[in-house]
């Protein structure tokens, strides 16, 4: 079956850089699209052209409407689209409106299905753990869910929090107050709000304490009401700061615990609290776990080769044999000679 689709004025942009999208359809889809100067042309199953029609009609419809999405944006909506036979991204963009916060710079919207499936798991869930490798969009996702809760009011304030673990290198001493000191840890956090809500206004919620940015020694012996919490880089808490943390939710309080378990800073990988979380709290009621993979990191392209790639090296590195020390004669293993002491 072939089918006719007209290019009108302002429809090209869907087609993405270099028409990536009209490629990401034709695979998704199995139709074959032939793009020529006035019109597309589709061949394939009756089914899967109907649902080209939807989305073309969809954005159409968008872009009359005064929505315009960026290339990486709209190319992670149509891999929902294509994905799932009930998502149509006129619904998408509808979801996406109502997550997002009044006066917020950018629409909360998934990119992938297990983005989608953290993001509904935030809304039906008071605690929500989001696990996966770096740019899958874990911590800004739940930023961004944060301060939509605080926006229709379902929450007063937004607490965000990281244990203040260097990344395999040392600071040394940090000058300025307290507060200076940690900041450098939390950067990442300030850099998802100040994405999502114009700077001044971060600064005056900042200032009025109504977001709060701490590093998680500053939550022991607090009880968090009426919050949005999130902690941010949990696989670098200990098992005791991880059970502190869970145990700081106070009433109408949400908590989404974010960490890369590849990415432990800990002396000792094996005593992640955020790995023992995942064992001692698997099947509780009312916590869900998100895991996220290479295919939902929505940075650059090549973050996701590095990701892929890092993963590749580390599952070949554990499946080397050890190296045996060399044996002596009688079968004892040699123990190399201590260096000699030289005293002046």
């Amino acid at each position: 079956m072939t089918k006719t689709i007209e290019i009108t004025p302002g429809i090209e942009t869907i087609f993405g850089t270099r028409d990536e999208n009209l490629h990401l359809i034709q695979a998704a889809l199995k139709v074959h699209i032939d793009l020529r100067s006035d019109a597309l042309y589709i061949d394939g199953d009756p089914d899967a052209i109907a649902r080209v029609e939807q989305i073309f009609s969809d954005y159409e419809s968008l872009r009359r409407g005064g929505v315009a999405l960026q290339n990486g944006e709209l190319n992670g909506m149509l891999k929902l689209v294509t994905a799932d036979k009930s998502v149509t991204l006129r619904g998408l963009v509808d979801s996406g409106k109502q997550r997002s916060a009044a006066g917020t710079r950018r629409m909360v919207q998934p990119r992938s299905i297990n983005q989608r499936q953290y993001l509904e798991a935030i809304e039906n869930n008071d605690m929500v753990f989001g696990i996966g490798p770096a740019g899958t969009g874990k911590t800004y996702l739940a930023v961004a869910m944060a301060v939509a809760a605080m926006t229709a009011k379902k929450v007063s304030r937004i607490v965000l929090v990281r244990p203040a673990v260097e990344a395999g290198e040392r600071l040394g001493f940090l000058p300025g107050t307290l507060q200076e000191k940690v900041d450098p840890y939390l950067r990442p956090l300030y850099d998802a709000l100040y994405d999502l809500l114009e700077p001044d206004r971060v600064d005056k919620m900042l200032e009025r304490n109504v977001i709060e940015v701490a590093p998680l020694a500053f939550m022991r012996g607090r009880t968090l009401n009426d919050a949005f919490i999130i902690m941010d880089e949990a696989q670098n808490t200990t098992s005791e700061q991880m059970k502190m943390f869970l145990t700081r939710m106070g009433n109408n309080a949400r908590a989404v615990i974010t960490g890369d378990i590849t990415q432990i800073d800990l002396p000792n990988p094996r005593k992640s609290g955020l790995i023992e979380a995942i064992e001692v709290l698997k099947g509780v009621e009312g916590i869900r776990f998100c895991h996220f993979e290479q295919g939902d990191v929505v940075r650059h392209q090549l973050v996701q080769r590095i990701v892929v790639a890092y993963d590749g090296y580390t599952r070949g590195q554990r499946e080397l044999p050890l190296e045996l020390e060399p044996m002596s004669q009688n079968g004892a293993a040699e123990k190399p000679d201590k260096p000699s002491v030289q005293t002046q």
